[in-house]
């Protein structure tokens, strides 16, 4: 069983609203939301992982804070290792350079969206903490 170990950002803009993103077609797990991130390469740091994801994948630089939670998630081919961190945006305005779309979301509506399963967690804990 192949296993990943990836980051996810929780951006929050300044009215309180956390950036979802929407896995695209092509993407493995498509039409899903997420927290934008990905995988963190061989010996890379989580947080120098999570900076180049949100800059490959969004086009902007974030300065990562806490870690929120940490989820381990069997999938039917793969066990993904999730961290997901608080992060604040630096510069430039995120754009879906790889997801479908991008939506700001109250954590109260979180769960009106259909995520994918290992960010499942982190939702309800963000829902919690509202």
């Amino acid at each position: 069983m192949k296993t990943v170990n990836v980051v996810g950002a929780v951006i929050k803009n300044k009215d309180g609203k956390i950036l979802c993103a929407l896995r695209s077609p092509v993407m493995s797990m498509p039409n899903l939301w997420e927290f934008p991130g990905g995988k963190i390469r061989e010996g890379e740091d989580p947080a120098d992982a999570l900076v180049r994801e949100i800059q490959e994948e969004l086009g902007c630089t974030i300065c990562v804070g806490k870690l929120i939670e940490e989820v381990s998630h069997q999938y039917p081919a793969i066990l993904v290792n999730l961290a997901t961190y608080e992060a604040e945006i630096i510069e430039g305005e995120p754009k879906p350079l790889e997801h479908e779309k991008l939506a700001w979301v109250k954590s109260a509506d979180l769960m009106q969206l259909e995520w994918a399963p290992a960010d499942v967690p982190t939702v309800e804990r963000l829902r919690d903490f509202s």
